[in-house]
């Protein structure tokens, strides 16, 4: 396995100068990057199948252990506040459940009858798409997870960065991100684990844009939690409108906080009729507008 192989290259890694350290660990992020570009056809092809699932009421599944777990349940988590995806339409399966979030949990990895009964317990059907994570390619928990989704009939995404290994030749798209030897062997936080975290930002935020959940480069699906975030949907529907803060202001209340129906309400919708327009446009505001004002009328 590349991702487990001392490199010859950094076996005095650790008697060299600091400042040759730090070059050679940056030069191994770059090609972790460059790995990356190589397969966006893959992520592309990926991100287009997971939409028709998605589309179709279905749920997004991220599994996955150790690192490579979590970097997929944050990528996952920040769905949710970045781009409002609903809670009960996301599953974050983490081998060792929650604490291994933020410690080891022994022997979790290997514990597939965890990942069968994970599985079944949040009844995994056609309707959705899994995305399984894994440097190794065999982490029995995700390969499991994968093959158990797949049974059911869900649509199944592997990244792993190790060739012809299960999590690849087994799902319906693979992602194969080849970063090769670690400067510290096995270590695989470092270049698999950046490949995988710019991998799986890149697959799910073009999934969002695909899903109607940016408009003009903006989130306007985005919540609101703090007073920061308040001020910019705020400042993003003055930029998308034209009108004054404190058109707004009102126009964010009476839209209850939804800020596709605040841009539809100051194109002088009621909010029944833009809940309509949101509706029949599947939920993306540029449709709604364009039914809101057909060219040529």
């Amino acid at each position: 396995m590349d991702t487990e192989r001392p490199s010859p290259r950094y076996a005095d890694i650790d008697v060299w100068d600091p400042a040759d350290i730090l070059d050679a660990m940056i030069e191994g992020q770059f090609a972790a990057v460059a790995a990356v570009r190589a397969v966006l056809d893959s992520i592309e092809r990926a991100a287009a199948a997971i939409e028709g699932r998605l589309s179709d009421g279905g749920r997004l599944v991220y599994a996955g252990a150790g690192t490579s777990g979590r970097l997929a349940v944050q990528d996952g988590a920040e769905l949710m506040p970045t781009f409002n995806w609903p809670r009960e339409r996301l599953l974050l399966l983490m081998a060792g459940g929650d604490q291994a979030m933020v410690r080891a949990v022994e022997g979790a990895e290997d514990e597939r009858w965890q990942a069968d009964e994970l599985i079944r317990r949040h009844q995994i059907s056609s309707r959705d798409a899994l995305v399984a994570v894994a440097a190794s390619g065999t982490t029995p928990f995700t390969v499991t997870c994968m093959r158990a989704a797949k049974d059911l009939g869900a649509l199944t995404v592997g990244i792993a960065n190790n060739a012809a290994t299960p999590l690849l030749t087994e799902s319906d798209h693979a992602i194969f991100l080849q970063t090769r030897a670690e400067p510290i062997a096995g270590s695989t936080r470092m270049n698999a684990g950046t490949a995988q975290r710019v991998t799986l930002n890149l697959l799910s935020t073009l999934l969002m844009i695909r899903l109607g959940r940016v408009y003009r480069g903006l989130m306007v699906e985005m919540q609101a939690t703090n007073t920061k975030l308040v001020k910019r949907k705020e400042e993003m529907l003055v930029y998308l409108t034209g009108r004054s803060r404190e058109d707004a202001q009102k126009a964010i209340a009476a839209a209850d906080g939804h800020l596709k129906l605040a841009v539809l309400l100051l194109h002088g919708c009621d909010v029944q009729r833009a809940r309509l327009l949101l509706t029949e446009a599947n939920g993306r505001l540029r449709t709604a507008l364009a039914l809101l004002a057909p060219p040529g009328r």
